[in-house]
């Protein structure tokens, strides 16, 4: 069978170019000229693969990654987030319409062999954590900040790991004592679709301590996502937002919730 992932990952990266471009004719341009790759497949199921988990089936045709590796999830649940994605393709196969999907690739042909590297990226984000770096004014949002952040930062310190705190953008290092106690949280994290995930709520919320408060459960995604723009929400409020803003805010909402979605299915 053809590999259609290969052609979807190709399509995932034009995407992100289209996206990425600054000028707005150019990248106008770029979507009208670049073709997604068709939907050969009728029926997307998922059934039990012979080595253990659950495999997504095109046809009754087992899907590979764009390396080739089984496309298989450990849990039922898990394989069914994804085989939506596929069965929701139209004439088309659209990779921005399928985070999940693109997760589980990630984690199947990068992570699970990298997990020494994500783990300690997850903790260099602990290391300049948004949520420990304060405004000083003005007092709305120095209030808004204590009122969404302290929390979670009063979580982590049911972890073992206290977190020091500053205001404006001159680097603080943490102690190396909450670093330890925060990553030793993290290490016990080792189904490489998870970790993605870890990953993925980490850098979309710019926090290591909301993306494993959201992990565990603590919070839901909602409420991380708002503690996550609560900066970029004092600022609409004061300026507006223009459009291409809110595009890419909904983006990465989708991105994170795909990711919570796989994580509570494991």
């Amino acid at each position: 069978m053809r590999n259609i992932l290969e052609d979807i990952e190709q399509a995932r990266l034009d995407h992100e170019a289209m996206l990425s471009d600054p000028d707005p004719v150019i990248r106008a341009q770029k979507q009208m000229l670049t073709p997604l790759p068709k939907r050969f497949y009728k029926d997307v199921t998922v059934g039990a693969y012979e080595a253990g988990g659950f495999a997504i089936l095109l046809d009754g045709k087992l899907v590979n990654t764009p390396l080739r590796n089984k496309l298989v999830l450990p849990t039922e649940a898990a394989a069914q987030i994804v085989a939506e994605e596929f069965a929701r393709q139209d004439t088309h196969i659209n990779p921005a319409d399928m985070p999940a999907t693109r997760l589980v690739n990630t984690a199947i042909d990068g992570v699970a062999a990298e997990t020494q590297a994500v783990l300690e990226e997850i903790l260099r984000f602990a290391g300049t954590d948004l949520l420990c770096y304060r405004a000083d004014s003005p007092k709305e949002l120095v209030d808004r900040q204590r009122e969404h952040w302290d929390p979670l930062l009063d979580w982590a310190a049911t972890l073992g790991a206290n977190f020091e705190v500053t205001e404006g953008l001159m680097h603080v290092a943490q102690p190396r004592e909450a670093l330890a106690a925060f990553g030793a949280h993290l290490r016990m994290v080792s189904d490489p679709v998870a970790l993605a995930a870890l990953h993925v709520m980490t850098t979309l919320c710019g926090s290591a301590i909301t993306g494993l408060a959201l992990f565990k459960g603590a919070i839901n995604v909602d409420t991380a996502w708002k503690v996550a723009h609560v900066d970029e929400d004092w600022t609409i409020e004061q300026w507006g937002e223009d459009e291409e803003a809110q595009a890419r805010r909904a983006w990465r909402e989708r991105e994170i919730r795909a990711a919570d979605a796989l994580v509570r299915a494991l």
